[in-house]
């Protein structure tokens, strides 16, 4: 079958027993994983399964690594674990060695007007922005800047410290605001404060949400694979899932009833992920050549 013009590859001619692994999902973790495994020289085929039909420019340089081949628009919807296929939305099937799933989190909630004018955190890889942030306005205002954050859970309580740590003590609500005012007219990040329903405000600098996400766990629980009472994909230290050859990264999977996106760095974890991969498909690689 030709590929279709909603997908971009730049995998070279391989042997059919080469090993084959299918990411779902196309975000940071995803990317990560992919560079991870081209750093460690994996000779196989990446296919990487994308709801997205924009090409960003991290996209465009995921699609121009060696073996790797980019589906846009086209998402996972339907795992076969015995035979180790997945369907997408329009009916392709790809096959897989190892599949890995990172199809991440989303917002329990529906975005707070004006929020494009502030600061999120839903993952650590959030605290970095979050520092560069400050700085620039640490720099700007002549000040430390005046935060608020809004929230509660793990979440809230990482970002309270890495606010902290950058020298901002934050007002800290647990209620969720209506309106995030800007500072000024613009589309970028600036903030005098948050509006609440009942009308009432708070003034602030910085504005940080580290509102609940839900984890994105759909495909992986109409395949069968167990998830944790809370969401998301249950994993055992080594990424593995429930299922033989499927992995979780990323804000889809969970670690003892905890985000993984909470308790460590997307490229950490894909480092480590595409270890156990390169293991695992070597494994594979033997066991084909052998049979």
């Amino acid at each position: 079958m030709s590929a279709p013009a909603s997908s971009i590859s730049h995998s070279a001619a391989i042997s059919s027993t080469a090993p084959r692994i299918v990411i779902a999902g196309a975000g940071p973790a995803a990317q990560a994983l992919a560079r991870q495994l081209d750093r460690a020289r994996f000779t196989g085929t990446i296919t990487i399964l994308s709801n997205r039909d924009d090409v960003t420019e991290e996209l465009l340089e995921v699609a121009a690594l060696p073996q790797v081949s980019l589906r846009f628009g086209q998402p996972a919807s339907f795992i076969e674990a015995a035979t180790r296929t997945v369907t997408t939305a329009d009916g392709m099937e790809f096959s897989y060695d190892q599949l890995v799933i990172a199809t991440g989190s989303a917002p329990e909630e529906a975005p707070v007007e004006g929020s494009g004018h502030c600061l999120s955190y839903s993952t650590i890889d959030d605290a970095a922005r979050i520092g560069e942030a400050v700085k620039d306005l640490t720099s700007e205002l002549g000040r430390r800047p005046l935060g608020i954050l809004v929230g509660t859970g793990a979440a809230a309580g990482q970002a309270e410290a890495v606010l902290r740590a950058r020298g901002v003590r934050p007002v800290r609500t647990t209620v969720r605001p209506a309106v995030v005012k800007p500072r000024k007219p613009g589309p970028e990040l600036n903030t005098a404060g948050i509006v609440f329903a009942d009308g009432s405000s708070m003034n602030g600098d910085i504005v940080v949400l580290a509102e609940e996400r839900v984890s994105r766990d759909g495909l992986a629980a109409s395949a069968g694979l167990r998830t944790a009472p809370g969401g998301g994909i249950a994993i055992s230290q080594d990424f593995r899932t429930s299922v033989p050859g499927i992995w979780a990264i990323g804000d889809a999977a969970t670690f003892d009833g905890v985000r993984l996106g909470l308790l460590v760095a997307a490229a950490s974890a894909a480092g480590a992920c595409a270890a156990q991969l390169m293991s695992a498909s070597s494994a594979g690689t033997v066991l084909q050549a052998a049979a």
